[in-house]
C-alpha cells in the first residue's frame, strides 16, 4: 500500500493505487483542457533538483504546478552540487523548510531515495539512472486514452534495459498486461527488478528477436540506445542495436491497430525512423504532454492526499 510521502518507484504502490492515479490524471487532464482545473495548489511551491538536464522533465513538472495555481522553480547542480558541497540530508531538511514538495531529477536511485529519507515534505522521482516512474505512469495514460485500457495488451519495448524498461517492467507487476523487451545480449534489464517482477506474477519476457518480440503487439515502444552519462558508448551501442531499430517493416508485425511511442528525445534514424515517428500509429507527442497531466494527478495525490 502506497503511504503517498513520497513516489520513488512505481513498485511501490499497489495495482489499485496505479490504477487510481491513472484515472485521476485523465479525470484533471479533462478538466484542465476545458479550463475547469481550479487552482487546487494555489500557494504550493516546488522545488525541482536537476543533476541531469531536461526539456520534459522541467517544462511538464514546472506547468503541472502552474496550470493548478502553484510554483515551481529550477535549482541547478551547479547552484547545489548535491552530496559534493552539501550533505544530502542537510539540503533535504534545508529545502523543505521553504517548499510544499520536491522533485528530483538525477543519477543515483539512492540519491534521491536519500533526500526523501530527510525530507519534511513529499519528494517526486523525476528520474533517476534506475527507474523514470513518472514517465511510465504518463505512458499507460497515454496508452488507456488510444486504447480503452492498458489490462490484457501486449506492450514490446525496444531496446536498451534501462530505467524506462525497469519501471515497465515495475508497472506489469502492478498491472495486468503482458510486456516484451526485445534488446541484444548484455543489455539485459536490472536483475533484481526482473526477478522481483516475475516472483509476483508479472508477464515479463526477455526477447533477442525483434520480429518475434513485436508480433501482435498493441504498444510498440522505443527509446534512445545511448542514455544520459554513457555518450562514449554511442558508437558500440549504435552498431549492437541497430536490428531493433523501430522502422515501417517491423512495424507490420504489430497489430494492425498498434500504437507507437517514444520517451523522446529521439534519435531519427537510430531507434526510429522519421516514417515511423511521423506515421498515423505514432501518438509520441501525445505521450509527451500527458508528462504533465500525470505529474499534476502525483502532485496533487501528495499534496492534497
Amino acid at each position: 500500500m502506497w503511504d503517498r510521502r513520497h513516489f520513488m518507484s512505481i513498485y511501490d504502490l499497489d495495482g489499485a493505487d496505479v490504477m487510481h492515479l491513472l484515472e485521476y490524471a485523465v479525470e484533471t487532464k479533462k478538466k484542465a483542457v476545458a479550463g475547469e482545473l481550479p487552482g487546487l495548489l494555489a500557494g504550493k511551491s516546488m522545488a525541482m533538483i536537476f543533476r541531469k538536464p531536461s526539456l520534459r522533465t522541467r517544462m511538464s513538472f514546472e506547468m503541472a504546478m502552474v496550470g493548478a495555481g502553484g510554483y515551481a522553480f529550477y535549482v541547478s547542480d551547479e547552484e547545489i552540487k548535491l552530496g559534493r558541497r552539501e550533505a544530502v540530508c542537510d539540503v533535504s531538511r534545508v529545502v523543505s523548510r521553504f517548499v510544499d514538495i520536491m522533485m528530483i531529477r538525477t543519477f543515483d536511485q539512492a540519491e534521491a531515495e536519500e533526500l526523501a529519507k530527510f525530507a519534511g515534505v513529499p519528494v517526486i522521482n523525476g528520474l533517476t539512472d534506475m527507474y523514470h516512474p513518472c514517465q511510465v505512469m504518463g505512458d499507460m495514460m497515454t496508452v488507456i486514452e488510444h486504447k480503452g485500457r492498458i489490462e490484457g495488451l501486449k506492450v514490446v519495448f525496444l531496446g536498451d534495459g534501462n530505467n524506462v524498461a525497469n519501471s515497465w517492467i515495475n508497472a506489469a507487476a502492478k498491472i495486468d498486461f503482458e510486456f516484451v523487451l526485445a534488446t541484444v545480449r548484455g543489455y539485459e534489464p536490472d536483475e533484481a527488478v526482473l526477478s522481483r517482477a516475475k516472483k509476483d506474477g508479472a508477464k515479463v519476457e526477455i526477447v533477442y528477436d525483434p520480429a518475434e518480440a513485436v508480433k501482435d503487439a498493441d504498444v510498440v515502444y522505443t527509446d534512445v540506445w545511448t542514455s544520459m552519462g554513457q555518450e562514449g558508448e554511442a558508437e558500440k551501442r549504435r552498431n549492437e542495436m541497430r536490428p531493433l531499430q523501430v522502422n515501417a517493416d517491423l512495424l507490420r508485425a504489430a497489430r494492425p491497430d498498434a500504437i507507437v511511442m517514444h520517451c523522446l528525445p529521439a534519435h531519427r534514424g537510430e531507434e526510429i525512423t522519421d516514417e515511423v515517428m511521423d506515421g498515423p500509429q505514432s501518438v509520441v507527442y501525445d505521450e509527451a504532454e500527458n508528462r504533465m497531466h500525470m505529474q499534476r494527478a502525483v502532485i496533487l495525490e501528495l499534496l492534497l492526499k
